[in-house]
């Protein structure tokens, strides 16, 4: 009896073994397998997930791509990730990669986005940017007197919120503030029928305007705005279709920290004539003006997380000396590298950084490496990053890798910067034209 109880024990301790064994490497597969890839048209990459596992990889769109130089199967690819995995480009386009372990058990899924590989132009001179909003945004709530003394707040009792964005009255599209205070006018105190987006979702509420008691007109009590107006930098230039990405990250409302959708938008020239150098606790910036005097350099068409993005009206000039071809995350280290800037008048120079950490994350977002100027003289003109640096691009080795984004508050010589390819997915996600003029 004490020999099969001895035998069970020693059972349950090699299946327990077995099941953290195979638990731990499970993990190990899941965590190494990233959750997105951005790779160029025409290229192979190989990539080393070191795990033991034999897997079954399905895909939803067999055509952009080979692996280990053979066709994507309908009934999928069986290989082992102990060996180096080879990834080749067919064409551009989207394609999720379903891993299944053993064939049976499921992994992970891989979204791997092809995007076309060509040399774009690193501009780094800065911009005037202007945007008028697609719908109008909702920046406050305040309350309404009313004829009795009494207050009332309409808005806020019709449920909309601070970060709103109203796009109808009474089935009426607005285009702007002056629309909105129409409707209100015209309402003759009738229920006004809201349609607004929250998040994501449209939603729409019926509000009760109330007469002001000192102007006779009707209010629902709202403080909103439907257009903003800066200084950034221009990250790059595709000369096939006069496209460019500009800023490295999104333009949001500064009250509510909402990314403001974008009905129409122009790029002006723009001259720097001060620098506010950077200290420690507070940021510097750049002050320029925009060339009223001269015509829009182009249209923006997408205000989006990772940039905005429009196009050129005419062929934009450029330095043939600036063209470069992409670099990918994957491509990026830490150690030295340039940024293009526009600090003085509307001249660009190259200044040295130091690329100090490199964030290997799947998803996209503005801090996916942190940098730090090393370049005496823009240390000494700017104390480090400021405020219309965002959208400098960064170069290394040779190749357009990513824009500065953000300053450390704390340290203006050090800030963070976004990789090129996120940039680049935005504009495949939301395209420009593909004729100027």
């Amino acid at each position: 009896m004490h020999y099969i109880k001895s035998n069970k024990k020693k059972l349950f301790v090699l299946l327990f073994v077995c099941f953290c064994v195979i638990t731990l490497s499970y993990l190990q597969a899941f965590s190494v397998i990233p959750e997105k890839l951005i790779l160029l048209e025409g290229e192979e990459y190989i990539y080393n997930f070191k795990s033991f596992y034999f897997v079954n990889i399905k895909a939803d769109n067999r055509a952009v791509l080979k692996l280990n130089n053979t066709d994507i199967k309908a009934q999928g690819n069986y290989l082992e990730l102990i060996s180096p995995l080879s990834f080749k480009t067919q064409k551009r386009g989207s394609v999720k990669l379903n891993f299944k372990a053993f064939g049976v058990i499921p992994l992970k899924t891989m979204q791997v986005d092809i995007i076309p590989s060509k040399k774009l132009a690193a501009c780094g001179n800065t911009i005037g940017v202007k945007i008028k909003m697609d719908g109008i945004l909702v920046i406050g709530l305040s309350e309404v007197d009313k004829p009795d003394g009494s207050k009332a707040a309409p808005a806020k009792d019709g449920g909309i919120k601070t970060g709103d964005v109203i796009y109808e009255v009474n089935n009426k599209k607005l285009s702007g503030i002056k629309d909105l205070v129409e409707q209100i006018d015209n309402c003759k105190g009738d229920k006004l029928t809201i349609k607004f987006k929250r998040g994501n979702e449209f939603a729409s509420t019926t509000i009760s305007p109330i007469e002001g008691v000192n102007d006779k007109k009707y209010h629902i009590g709202l403080w909103v705005r439907d257009s903003t107006a800066g200084i950034g930098t221009m990250t790059f230039y595709d000369p096939e279709t006069h496209g460019f990405g500009a800023l490295g990250h999104g333009i949001t409302d500064a009250d509510t920290g909402t990314l403001m959708p974008v009905n129409s938008g122009e790029v002006m020239e723009s001259n720097i004539i001060s620098v506010r150098k950077g200290e420690q606790g507070t940021p510097g910036e750049l002050k320029g003006i925009f060339m009223e005097n001269k015509p829009p350099m182009g249209n923006i068409f997408a205000n989006a997380e990772c940039g905005i993005y429009g196009q050129m009206f005419s062929a934009f000039h450029i330095d043939k000396n600036r063209l470069y071809p992409i670099g990918l995350r994957g491509q990026v280290k830490v150690g030295p590298a340039t940024i293009l800037s526009n600090i003085e008048g509307n001249k660009i120079e190259e200044f040295n950084i130091m690329i100090e950490k490199v964030s290997r994350q799947s998803f996209s977002g503005p801090k996916g490496m942190v940098i730090r100027v090393t370049d005496k003289k823009l240390l000494n003109s700017t104390g480090g990053i400021v405020q219309g640096m965002s959208g400098s691009p960064i170069i290394q080795d040779g190749k357009l890798i990513g824009a500065v984004t953000h300053v450390l508050v704390n340290d203006p010589t050090r800030g963070y910067g976004i990789f090129v390819e996120w940039m680049l997915k935005n504009i495949n996600e939301a395209p420009v034209k593909q004729e100027a003029g």
